[in-house]
């Protein structure tokens, strides 16, 4: 089945928060990933375990045979996502602290996560993808 993604900004993220979420009964696992906006002059991540984790996370979840939905969530560029009360950080749905962060939402609240550490980590990605 194919990976239905879905790309929000911080500015664009409650409009495309609430379509993942009216969308998520239909799909057998729904995560959210946090990552680093791209570097417009080298087209990769400004973060370097984002570059590390990303190919991972999606040959991992293109792999599984069921309907899955990621919502890519780009924090900004390096000082935005270094300021303490950068929206995601204080959220208290996500308690974000670093990315990239890989979050799989169920029943309209985060079931489980894989910190920036350990999200490159096919064998964790795997864990998640199958907690049922």
């Amino acid at each position: 089945m194919p990976l239905k993604l879905s790309d929000a900004t911080v500015s664009s993220f409650d409009n495309v928060f609430d379509k993942f979420k009216s969308e998520a009964p239909k799909n057998k696992a729904n995560f959210i990933l946090f990552l680093a906006d791209k570097d417009p002059s080298t087209s990769l991540s400004w973060c370097p375990d984002c570059v590390r984790a990303e190919p991972v996370i999606y040959k991992t979840l293109e792999a599984s045979p069921d309907d899955i939905a990621l919502l890519q969530a780009y924090v900004g560029d390096r000082p935005t996502w270094r300021n303490p009360q950068h929206p995601f950080r204080v959220d208290s749905r996500f308690k974000l602290t670093g990315v990239p962060t890989l979050f799989r939402w169920e029943n309209d609240t985060v079931s489980g996560r894989l910190e920036d550490h350990e999200a490159h980590l096919e064998h964790k990605i795997k864990a998640l993808l199958s907690a049922d």
